[in-house]
């Protein structure tokens, strides 16, 4: 997914004959609705918590499972789709034999059915990646680090820092060589240069974690242990020259475009024309963007500091931990004990929901194709694009009405509007995996193909032209995303089901779930604090008016500072800049889906009560339970360092306590909780 990508979840219709084909003998599923009462807690006041009013008796009875790291929206729908996939990909599998060799469909059923041979994969234990760690071995030289490290990026392990080839902010109409920060295993630079008890234990769990997955492959304790400090030294050193999240929210903080020659500069050791032969890069480089220059540096100056048996540790447990989820089994729960650490799991998901996210991200348009088939009528993608369409006309007339804006920023505001893509359900064009390669034996090799099979796909696109038709997320995935150099918005198939859309349920509980929710979200990205930089055709470029760009930032102030209020779970507040582009997203789809309902109410007419509840009622109740969720401290814990998102508590909250329209339907007054200061209340959108 593209830098300037935002995910937030989406839904629509899935037919209920296609859960109900996919769903094995005997289970049960409630039907999910846009607006359930049964989950309004009314001892609550709507006036003092309204994510509580809307979702509390759900609350007071929901347990998440064990193999979760929580419960609600997303889960529910997932649950459901994946019964769908299921059925899909066993078919796939059992029949494989009958397929032609080199067919999509034989390297479907393969892939997921050696992903499934859990015999093989005990007995085959870490042979498989052998001859990875023996490459490893053989660096003696410094000269041997760089070749390395470009075979194993080739084979999605992620070390020493990225390349890729992405759009170029200041041509989005062409492909761009990226260089940027990478290569931690732990989820942030934070968790390596934070203060404190917690920090601490974090990190001696971590050269644990090293030490253990090393021992797994055949190294004595002692030289574990001493590989694993090393580990740790030498990612420290790379945290420290790598960027907050926060820093790279700001698209001029990354945007350093420079020569080859000025890259040879900055980091001269790397040997940057063997290095781009290494990884495949057949055209001549000319120009790269260097995301993190600072971390570049680093990583060229450690590659003559660090000693070349530090380099071979680091090496190797990346690659193992790569590996780990698909090895024998003392690996698999060794990766799991760690990463619990973060999510708060309690167990592994069953083996068949594991194999079938793996085959999904690494094969997802041959899955997605057969899913559509299966699951996906073409009226169902009608009637989304005609919400859709519904909030970019809301969203415009509130552009024109703007009284802030001036009239130049505005007529690009509009322009911008106006080019402003939306993919709905699934490509129009299927991706082509003739070139994959997938074999009956270890499922881990088949795991490095597809990541091998997806770099070679993009490895020489620098200076092509931007393939437009390309989607940056998997069609059953319960999902959508605004790209900003694309100015596109993408809503996949898998997400195009209930909860949040449903056509049966009346206007006001769809306009607050997909309108507000998800597609006035996902629209409103492109005019937040970091779409805001991108141009109608995605180059970055300041297209606004200075006045009108003092009066934004003021603004979001506003907004940052409200969520900093804002507590995420024990003692931690939420980081209001690093959530504040999700956050003025949430506000302004809630403004622009509300202005859509009023406009389909004038078109249609005033329904009565529904449920005892007036339309406008409903509508703030449809998107508070849009973000119905119940999470682990664990997980709320790591989010706070590394989300973009708030807790999904205050993305109701916050934003409904800024609308003067929340307070009318429910009657709140001056002084309650739902009713912010007037004050201090931002102006935006």
């Amino acid at each position: 997914m593209s830098r300037a990508a935002f995910a937030v979840i989406l839904s629509v219709v899935l037919p209920a004959s296609a859960i109900a084909q996919a769903a094995p003998a005997g289970s049960a599923w409630p039907p999910l609705k846009v607006v359930d009462v049964r989950w309004i807690d009314t001892t609550v006041s709507a006036c003092g918590d309204f994510s509580r009013f809307a979702n509390g008796a759900w609350l007071a009875h929901d347990t998440i499972p064990a193999a979760y790291s929580s419960s609600g929206v997303t889960r529910d729908m997932s649950d459901r789709n994946e019964l769908v996939v299921r059925s899909v990909l066993e078919d796939a599998a059992a029949h494989r034999s009958t397929f032609p060799p080199d067919s999509t469909p034989r390297k479907l059923g393969t892939f997921y059915a050696t992903c499934m041979d859990s015999t093989a994969i005990e007995a085959a234990g870490a042979n498989p990646i052998r001859p990875w760690l023996l490459g490893i071995d053989s660096i003696t030289t410094r000269t041997r680090i760089l070749p390395q490290v470009a075979k194993l990026q080739v084979l999605g392990v992620n070390v020493a820092f990225r390349y890729s080839p992405d759009v170029d902010p200041h041509d989005a109409a062409h492909y761009l060589t990226w260089l940027s920060q990478g290569g931690l295993g732990l989820p942030d630079r934070d968790y390596y240069l934070a203060e404190g008890a917690a920090a601490d234990s974090t990190r001696r769990a971590f050269v644990t974690h090293v030490a253990s997955l090393l021992r797994l492959v055949g190294q004595d304790s002692v030289a574990a242990d001493g590989a694993a400090a090393q580990v740790m030294a030498l990612e420290t050193s790379l945290a420290q020259a790598s960027m907050t999240r926060v820093e790279r929210r700001d698209p001029a903080k990354t945007d350093h475009p420079m020569s080859v020659e000025q890259l040879t500069a900055l980091a001269s050791r790397v040997g940057w024309p063997g290095y781009f032969r290494a990884i495949g890069l057949r055209a001549p480089v000319r120009k790269v963007n260097v995301a993190q220059p600072d971390f570049v540096h680093r990583v060229d100056s450690l590659l003559q500091a660090t000693p070349l048996a530090a380099w071979r540790a680091y090496l190797t447990y990346h690659t193992v931990a790569s590996a780990a989820p698909w090895l024998s089994t003392a690996f698999v729960n060794e990766d799991f004990a760690f990463r619990s650490r973060f999510s708060g799991a309690k167990a592994l998901l069953p083996r068949w929901k594991r194999c079938l996210r793996e085959t999904d991200g690494d094969l997802g348009e041959a899955l997605g194709r057969a899913y559509v088939a299966k699951t996906f009528p073409p009226e169902a993608r009608t009637h989304a694009r005609a919400v859709i369409d519904d909030i970019r006309a809301a969203f415009h007339e509130r552009l024109l009405h703007l009284t802030w804006m001036t009239d130049s920023t505005r007529a690009q505001a509009l322009d911008k509007l106006a080019r402003m893509g939306e993919k709905v359900g699934y490509p129009d064009r299927w991706r082509d995996y003739s070139r994959l390669r997938v074999a009956e034996g270890p499922f881990v090799l088949n795991a490095t193909q597809a990541n091998a099979f997806e770099w070679q796909r993009t490895v020489n696109r620098p200076g092509m032209p931007v393939d437009t038709t390309e989607w940056g997320i998997t069609v059953p995935t319960v999902n959508a995303y605004y790209d900003a150099t694309k100015n596109e918005m993408v809503f996949p198939a898998g997400a195009l089901m209930p909860q949040t859309f449903d056509a049966r349920a009346d206007d006001a509980a769809n306009y607050g779930s997909l309108g507000g929710s998800w597609a006035g979200h996902e629209l409103t990205h492109g005019f937040d604090d970091e779409g805001r930089h991108y141009d109608a055709r995605g180059n970055l470029r300041d297209w606004w008016q200075p006045s009108d760009s003092t009066h934004f930032v003021e603004q979001a102030a506003l907004v940052e500072r409200q969520f900093n209020e804002y507590i995420q779970v024990d003692t931690f507040h939420v980081n209001g800049k690093l959530t504040e582009g999700e956050n003025i997203a949430d506000w302004g789809g809630l403004l622009v889906g509300y202005d859509a309902l009023q406009a389909a109410l004038a078109r249609s007419g005033r329904p009565g009560l529904i449920e005892g509840y007036t339309p406008e009622q409903r509508y703030f109740i449809s998107y508070a339970q849009s973000w119905r969720v119940h999470n682990r401290p664990e997980q709320l814990r790591t989010r706070v360092t590394v989300d973009p998102h708030a807790p999904e508590q205050w993305r109701v909250n916050g934003p409904l306590s800024n609308i003067p329209a929340f307070a009318r339907a429910f009657g709140c007054k001056e002084g309650d909780a739902m009713v912010r200061p007037k004050q201090r209340v931002p102006s935006i959108w």
